[in-house]
């Protein structure tokens, strides 16, 4: 808690000091050609600020000082632009359009860079996914990451189900999540990355390793930034989609922001499916015995709906704060579980629900004195989840069922309902202390306690015992930049966590990490990257107690560190003119201490988190892409990670492990993606647009359990899925038609424990986009 008036504290003197300080005025608009087509990578320069335009051509240009002021334009291909402004206090608008250069027609090629490009462009080991590409498909979050290099999104089934990413070798909890910067730690069931879709951001960066540390974090080995943007001040965008298994996802996004700086946002969504799509499985019907290997049935008991609504309201681009918003989150979900944590058990009746209550605040300001920027957020997630397991029968993959004559449900019966009552703080200031020296401090305070009570089981003690954590993660860190050069960055991270369950077992845990990342530009063409970090991760809350469901507790879990090191090199260039290429490749290592990792309990019917003495990764991951003018693009991804189990003695057994040095299990270490899309311009009439894509995954075979045991290792089946998508867009942009079709050729796709996922699948998307000036 004071750690929250600490930031409150901040946040009031600073709204005070800001009202003594001159009004500011700010810029924004669009750039576009002498076709009218939105220009990417155009520089706009207004006195000693400089912005680069979007993908959609848009910039902007915040905190001007001066009210008369010069803008000048520039762009490969084009002739120079420039006009004096004055301004007025507030938001100013400024449509730009410029002039091929007659002498060069044949030649135009216009360099610059989208803020994905840009976010590419750090020292550190990411790589930034433009989104508004994706917004005309079905995807959610977790689709768009299944195809970047190094990452594979593991599902327990279809929509809604438990994922698992897997990024370089690490999964689960090693990989940090945040929304703007935002750690989504205690965002609840209703908000994960399997189920926002992909039209509330505007890109997703991936860190993959080395995490900055103004992330406040403690991830082991990387993070999920996933940036909404706010581009457009005045949109609406909605979209529809239907398609197999009775699926339904609909998305509305909006905003309105008034001259005078009044803005209001507003996103909706909400998912529906019966997830009703056949397995392949061994089967027995339960009234008679009769066994009936490699049968083929329908899922019957794994419904999935969510609806979730992010609203907030507040001022931009004022004196006293370039973005202040009060908001709110809601969300629902309920989910119907079909399996545990292997396909042998059947469930017809256990199901969760979920709700998201969370107010947030949101502050930021830059240039609060000269070269000084803060951010402040805060959010308290007042939700609530309920296990419902009251049946008490027992089913079989046939929709039978058998009345089991106790009240013992079908698992574990139950009606507990709880609150895990989860609250976040950050802060960053940072300051720029020179044109090439910068200073970051960080602060992260999160905290957690569950409390709960089932009236079917009122006298069990376990409900009674105080589940609580609280974490602080404080970072320092200083950054060199020669633009365009070399950029060093070198950063602290102290880490103190308080875990606490009942009255008798409590601990503490403090841990103190570092780290640098920097990049050198051998030649504008050719950019090497090196990051190294000391870093650790406290075992997260449902580590610790459990999550009710699939997952039991362990509250001896010990805090995981790791060393991880990546080496990569970028390079771009072009042939002909017209060809362009971009090839990324990275080089990674990482030896992990107190490996965290998931492994079935002793009836193999949870999952269960556990200590390794060591885990040691190596190996890499490349992504070649190509595009033709602009109406061919390609490009291709591969990653292969070895991830060695460096624990040499087991507990309970005498020599040296049968394991030791193994390959570890049930994570896929050989997988990659291809993708080939062509663009056909004014088909139809001028301003539309006819997209065909088509997406290739591979995932080579691996083992589900240890690979030197033997009979026991089985192993999952190498895989290949097809998707392909048809995008149809009316007068450019604002009406767009989309069919997909996945896993084209119906290849059984597993994940988890052999845990099956959704057959071939064929979706219809509609969606409208308005964006006013």
């Amino acid at each position: 808690m004071q750690y929250i008036k600490f930031y409150v504290t901040v946040l009031f003197f600073g709204a005070l000091w800001c009202h003594a300080q001159e009004s500011a005025y700010n810029l924004t608009g669009t750039v576009i050609g002498a076709d009218r087509e939105p220009l990417y990578g155009v520089t706009i320069k207004v006195g000693n600020q400089t912005t680069i335009s979007d993908s959609e051509g848009h910039y902007r240009i915040s905190n001007i000082r001066r009210r008369q002021v010069r803008v000048e334009v520039s762009a490969v291909g084009f002739e120079p632009y420039v006009q004096t402004l004055t301004l007025t206090l507030g938001s100013n608008t400024l449509q730009i359009a410029l002039v091929p250069k007659t002498n060069e027609l044949e030649t135009v090629e216009v360099m610059g860079l989208t803020k994905a490009q840009e976010v590419n462009r750090q020292a550190y080991n990411v790589t930034a996914v433009d989104a508004t590409k994706l917004y005309n498909t079905t995807m959610d979050i977790s689709g768009a990451l299944d195809r970047v290099a190094g990452i594979r999104v593991r599902e327990s089934g279809g929509l809604g189900s438990n994922f698992n990413l897997s990024l370089n070798g690490f999964t689960g909890n090693h990989i940090r999540y945040f929304i703007d910067g935002i750690p989504m730690d205690n965002f609840g069931s209703s908000f994960q990355i399997n189920n926002i879709p992909i039209n509330t951001a505007e890109r997703i960066e991936v860190y993959k390793g080395v995490v900055p540390m103004w992330l406040g974090s403690d991830a082991l080995g990387g993070a999920i930034n996933i940036v909404t943007g706010d581009r457009y001040r005045n949109f609406v965008d909605v979209s529809y989609s239907y398609g197999s298994f009775n699926t339904h996802r609909s998305v509305i996004n909006a905003a309105h922001t008034t001259k005078g700086g009044f803005t209001v946002r507003f996103n909706a969504y909400q998912n529906y499916s019966d997830n009703n799509y056949k397995v392949t499985v061994d089967a027995a019907d339960i009234n008679t015995g009769a066994y009936a290997p490699n049968t083929k049935v329908r899922r019957f008991h794994d419904t999935y709906h969510n609806e979730a609504i992010i609203a907030s309201v507040g001022v931009v681009d004022k004196r006293f704060a370039d973005q202040l918003l009060a908001g709110i989150t809601l969300g629902q979900n309920y989910k119907e579980i079909q399996t545990g944590a292997r396909m042998v058990s059947v469930f017809g009746g256990w199901h969760r629900r979920g709700t998201t209550i969370m107010p947030t605040l949101k502050y930021k300001k830059e240039n609060l004195i000269e070269g000084l920027d803060v951010t402040v957020n805060a959010n308290y997630n007042l939700g609530s989840e309920r296990n419902i397991d009251t049946v008490s029968a027992r089913f079989d993959w046939f929709g039978n069922s058998k009345p089991t004559g106790t009240n013992s449900g079908e698992r574990s019966r139950s009606l507990y309902k709880y609150r895990n009552n989860e609250g976040l703080a950050t802060a960053t200031v940072n300051y720029r202390l020179a044109e090439k020296h910068s200073f970051t401090l960080n602060n992260n305070f999160s905290t957690f306690r569950r409390e709960g009570s089932d009236p079917l089981n009122p006298t069990n003690a376990d409900y009674e015992r105080t589940k609580q954590t609280y974490k602080n993660v404080m970072g320092l860190g200083y950054n060199y930049d020669i633009k365009d050069l070399w950029s060093t960055t070198l950063f602290l991270k102290y880490i103190h966590q308080g875990n606490q369950n009942g009255p008798d077992e409590r601990n503490g845990m403090d841990k103190l990490g570092y780290g640098l990342a920097s990049a050198y530009y051998l030649t504008p063409q050719v950019q090497l990257k090196v990051s190294y970090e000391l870093t650790n991760r406290m075992p997260s809350a449902y580590e610790i107690f459990g999550d009710v469901e699939n997952q039991e507790a362990n509250f001896q879990l010990n805090p995981e560190r790791s060393n991880n090191a990546n080496v990569g090199v970028a390079y771009d260039f072009s042939l002909r003119q017209d060809h362009r290429f971009s090839l990324n490749t990275n080089l990674i290592y990482r030896r992990a201490y107190d490996y965290i990792y998931y492994r079935l309990n002793n009836n193999q019917s949870k999952v269960v988190a556990d200590n390794r003495d060591g885990v040691e990764t190596f190996g890499g991951d490349a992504e070649l892409r190509y595009s033709f003018k602009n109406w061919l693009m390609a490009g291709a991804t591969a990653t292969y990670q070895h991830i060695m189990n460096t624990q040499k003695y087991e507990e309970g057994y005498t020599g040296v492990s049968v394991v030791y040095r193994d390959q570890m299990p049930n994570i896929p270490y050989l997988f990659g993606n291809a993708d080939v899309a062509v663009v056909l311009r004014n088909i139809g009439r001028a301003g539309n647009t006819l997209h065909i894509g088509y997406n290739l995954l591979y995932v080579h075979a691996f083992y589900l359990y240890w690979p030197s045991r033997g009979g026991d290792k089985l192993d999952i089946p190498q895989q290949i899925s097809h998707d392909v998508n048809v995008v149809y867009s009316l007068q450019d942009g604002r009406y767009n038609i989309a069919l997909e079709a996945k896993n084209i050729t119906d290849t059984r796709m597993y994940d988890n424990f052999s845990l099956q996922k959704p057959s071939r699948g064929f979706y219809l998307n509609l969606r409208y986009f308005i964006n006013k000036k």
